[in-house]
């Protein structure tokens, strides 16, 4: 059988090493999955019930969190779009301006949005506005590479036949692209668009507003009633978002 190759039984033994590895550098010990029963008691003993009475201010704070998000990821957009025609190979102008993008690309990627929250917030002060400016940072990165390689994989054909009609390079490009990677372009916006929603929960942890810093503060102060109201008003968040973006991809897809 070709499960029992030499090469198939060296790369299992590889995978069961670094799963050994992995276990032994974190410290994993299956043996305290025993006492997840604990968790189970602090919930239904400290989180209900829930605390309704604080749902009006946590519904404003649910919303703040939410404009974040969506403005983060909005103005990261508008950035990565025009910077990922000149990351992508069959785009791009020279071989320097390619690897000049796609390395900054990279490099804004590579550095966590809680990392440029705690310089935002160190710079402009606690508040909402450092955590846009760190979603919208880190999403430029990602969303122009993911942009850049679906124009890479675009059709050449619509855009060989405007240049043959007179069209310049780049309205050529721009025209033909665009209309190919819309529908994917939407559906890596939106689930950006989730991400930011959850990155501004940690964003909040360090003072950068919205639900994720009052969970923070309920959290600190053994407030479980309001924490459970604080999850369920997340997964509200979370799921409508998902709705809808849903609905918006079907209806342009």
């Amino acid at each position: 059988m070709v499960w029992f190759r030499r090469r198939y039984i060296a790369y299992i033994l590889l995978i069961l090493v670094a799963l050994w590895w992995s276990m032994d550098m974190t410290d994993f010990q299956w043996r305290k999955l025993t006492q997840i029963g604990n968790i189970i008691d602090m919930v239904t003993t400290r989180f209900f019930p829930v605390e309704w009475s604080l749902f009006p201010m946590m519904a404003y704070h649910s919303l703040v969190t939410l404009a974040m998000a969506f403005l983060g990821t909005f103005l990261a957009l508008l950035v990565a779009l025009p910077l990922s025609f000149l990351a992508a190979k069959n785009t791009s102008g020279t071989k320097t301006m390619y690897g000049t993008v796609r390395g900054s690309l990279s490099a804004l990627r590579s550095i966590p949005e809680i990392v440029f929250g705690l310089i935002f917030v160190s710079a402009f002060g606690l508040g909402p506005f450092a955590a846009v400016l760190a979603i919208i940072l880190h999403n430029i990165g990602v969303l122009g590479k993911l942009i850049s390689e679906l124009i890479e994989s675009a059709d050449h054909g619509p855009q060989e036949a405007m240049r043959s009609v007179g069209a310049t390079k780049w309205v050529a490009q721009i025209f033909s692209i665009i209309p190919q990677i819309w529908p994917n372009v939407l559906s890596q916006y939106f689930y950006r668009f989730e991400v930011a929603i959850r990155t501004s929960l940690i964003l909040g942890f360090i003072g950068g507003g919205g639900i994720g810093q009052q969970l923070f503060n309920h959290f600190q102060s053994f407030y479980y009633t309001a924490v459970a109201l604080d999850i369920i008003l997340i997964m509200i968040l979370v799921i409508v978002v998902d709705f809808v973006g849903a609905r918006i991809r079907a209806t342009v897809i």
